[in-house]
């Protein structure tokens, strides 16, 4: 969990369009957000633009794919009163940004992200050699920096984008964050502040850079950032005057590692809609049932009798997700000993994904029979994600001179 303090946080997430979700996006991501949104400022956007990177020639399937994943975020309990909800494509500030960031991105940064000769390889099917597929890295960056997130949850696997993302801001900075004059200005923004606070803010910033002190370079920004009568040109001023870089335009984004657990799928391999294996999020009880109860087992369990072991099993490994100490303890000791049959080993589990899923299942109606209430929220989700991202795009065009009159 990020260490940044959560008046400070902003936090950006996305998912491509893939349509009903499953307990593997559930236990790997959908939870994290829960949480993450009561601590956090969040944006979660969905990212119909990336599927359209590897899947531009399954174009007719994306609107049911978005309706579908909106309605599985709300039903989960992703709350659009603490969270900003929206569709990536109806926010133009995402396209314009990535066009102006990829004027100054070499072209080598782009080819050297790890998943592009890896998504090549598992997507030989398809034809890749797109500027869509090449420059997906650098959308992602787009869609990090236009809303000035400082954090971004992440897995180990993507935490070279978020890396990108930082050299990217950084390049930017250095390129475009010099103005003439930039003390004078910064002095002058933080007059604005008034008279006791500017004055605390000069002493945090002399603390800072003449004694390294940390703690005052936080406080100075928490100052900074509390300020209501100041403009996002001078409060960015400000922020770069405290160590001396000049204008942060873009900030740079941190990594935010998530716990992300495996969850396996009916056939004991990752759940994956690929591999056929997946349990839905509002499933029908009956489907949920007959799915978990047809699950394979361990193959050395031919007959009621035979003793098995739990590791061979997919089966335990939703017993290690779902299942209490006790229970667990229950299935170790009864499949070793045939005291317990395949069946009865999957009782529990049946009954704890059901428990899981039934609210989910629920609320999941009461978004289908009301689809006008779904377009009012995400419509306010998009409203609100472009209030912020055009400050952002303001300030990118004034600082790389396209600001005309």
């Amino acid at each position: 969990m990020s260490s940044l303090p959560a008046r400070h946080s902003r936090v950006l997430s996305g998912m491509r369009p893939t349509g009903r979700l499953h307990l593997g996006h559930y236990h790997g991501v959908l939870k994290n957000w829960l949480k993450l949104q009561q601590e956090h400022e969040c944006f979660f956007f969905v990212a119909d633009w990336h599927a359209l990177t590897t899947h531009y020639d399954e174009r007719e399937i994306l609107g049911g794919s978005v309706w579908e994943m909106l309605i599985d975020w709300l039903a989960c309990g992703v709350n659009p009163s603490l969270a900003r909800i929206f569709i990536q494509s109806r926010v133009p500030e995402h396209a314009e940004l990535h066009l102006l960031l990829s004027m100054v991105t070499p072209l080598g940064w782009l080819e050297r992200v790890p998943t592009y000769k890896d998504q090549q390889e598992k997507l030989r099917d398809k034809d890749l050699a797109t500027y869509g597929f090449l420059g997906y890295p650098l959308l992602q960056s787009a869609d990090i920096l236009i809303y000035r997130a400082t954090a971004v949850p992440v897995g180990e696997d993507q935490v070279a984008h978020v890396e990108l993302t930082r050299e990217i801001a950084r390049r930017f900075n250095h390129q475009f964050g010099r103005e003439p004059g930039f003390e004078d200005k910064a002095q002058a923004a933080a007059k604005k502040m008034g008279k006791k606070n500017n004055k605390l803010y000069l002493e945090l910033r002399r603390k800072y850079q003449e004694a390294g002190d940390t703690e005052s370079l936080e406080v100075a920004r928490a100052l900074v950032d509390n300020q209501q009568n100041i403009t996002l040109a001078d409060r960015e001023r400000l922020f770069g005057y405290l160590d001396g870089a000049g204008v942060v335009v873009l900030p740079e984004p941190k990594v935010m590692l998530t716990p992300a657990p495996r969850m396996p799928g009916l056939d004991g391999q990752k759940m994956s809609k690929s591999y056929g294996n997946t349990i839905t999020l509002r499933e029908e009880p009956a489907e949920v049932e007959r799915k978990i109860r047809t699950m394979p087992t361990d193959p050395a369990r031919v007959r009621r009798s035979d003793p098995g072991e739990p590791e061979k099993c997919p089966v335990w490994e939703f017993h290690k997700i779902y299942s209490d100490a006790q229970t667990q303890n229950w299935v170790q000791q009864g499949c070793r000993s045939a005291g317990i049959g395949c069946l009865e080993c999957k009782k529990p589990v049946i009954d704890a994904v059901q428990a899981e899923l039934a609210p989910i299942r629920q609320r999941g109606r009461e978004y289908e029979d009301d689809p006008e209430a779904v377009r009012s929220l995400v419509a306010a989700g998009v409203e609100e994600a472009r209030d912020s991202a055009r400050e952002t795009l303001e300030e990118v065009r004034r600082v790389m001179g396209l600001r005309y009159w």
